[in-house]
């Protein structure tokens, strides 16, 4: 099971590099593309004040973080 939940699309770099990141860290995640899940474009918009910015990331226990850093990503995780 993943420890988050990015919420992407396909043409964004900042979705990109973080991807690649976590990748190459061999840390486990769930994509969901915001531009064929309309609920989740709803989500990323309620946590972005209404924007659709991405990448945004949704932990299990329910706090995100909008662009983060692959350092944020990984305190987070070993909080």
């Amino acid at each position: 099971m993943s420890a988050f939940t990015m919420y992407s699309t396909p043409w964004c770099g900042y979705c990109h590099r973080l991807k690649g990141q976590l990748k190459r860290a061999g840390i486990e995640f769930t994509e969901v593309d915001i531009e064929q899940v309309p609920d989740a474009a709803e989500l990323v918009e309620k946590i972005n004040n209404g924007n659709q910015t991405v990448p945004t990331v949704v932990f299990a226990d329910g706090t995100a973080m909008t662009n983060p850093s692959l350092a944020q990503v990984a305190e987070k995780l070993a909080a």
